[in-house]
């Protein structure tokens, strides 16, 4: 059974040397459901995303992650998470396939050959395809990214721009892709500017230009 993770944030404030990204920003993301940050170019969407993952610490305030048995140890916290946004790179000169056993490698995963077949097929990719990945389309290398960001089965899913560079079919594939993951009883945060994309959140928290 999936052990549900919910992200409480309060007081959440980033400055980057004289430069005030955000300030006194609060909200909660709960398993099941999908939260969605929005607010103008500019206003520090991906660098919550960021704080939330860990990956930078907020100038201030505070963020907790709590699962059924309290507090989840920050060192958990990383193998718990997955991730998806455009500064993440692909190794262009790689398939999708040895992309994501990479990934597999890193995360100290066992590299199951059929896990990652799946893994691709489950995002509309052709695990043969002997492309190396500088070749894809970048609706493509989305598609790859999201394929990385659940391979270890995360229960936060953490998205930024997820359907950048998606066509119209793209764009209703990964609607219910991500409906999907917070229905499995995960906790999903999104990043968007995207009408359509806003519709998805049952929770939703807007960052001040």
């Amino acid at each position: 059974m999936r052990r549900g993770v919910t992200i409480r944030f309060e007081g959440i404030g980033k400055r980057f040397g004289r430069r005030v990204v955000m300030r006194g920003i609060a909200g909660q993301a709960r398993p099941g459901s999908i939260l969605v940050l929005t607010g103008p170019n500019g206003s520090g969407k991906s660098t919550l995303l960021q704080i939330l993952a860990g990956l930078i610490r907020p100038t201030r305030g505070e963020v907790r992650y709590l699962d059924g048995d309290g507090e989840v140890p920050r060192e958990e916290w990383r193998h718990r998470i997955g991730m998806a946004a455009p500064a993440l790179a692909l190794y262009e000169e790689l398939t999708a396939m040895e992309n994501l056993e990479f990934c597999a490698r890193v995360r100290g995963l066992e590299v199951d050959g059929d896990r990652l077949r799946n893994g691709l097929v489950a995002v509309g990719l052709d695990p043969d395809r002997p492309t190396v990945v500088g070749g894809f389309s970048t609706g493509m290398q989305q598609r790859l990214k999201l394929a990385q960001a659940v391979l270890h089965d995360p229960d936060v899913l953490l998205l930024d721009e997820p359907g950048a560079n998606l066509d119209p079919d793209g764009q209703d594939w990964l609607a219910e892709f991500v409906r999907g993951m917070a229905e499995e009883g995960r906790t999903v945060v999104v990043a968007t500017n995207d009408r359509d994309e806003m519709t998805w959140g049952t929770d939703r928290v807007a960052l001040p230009g």
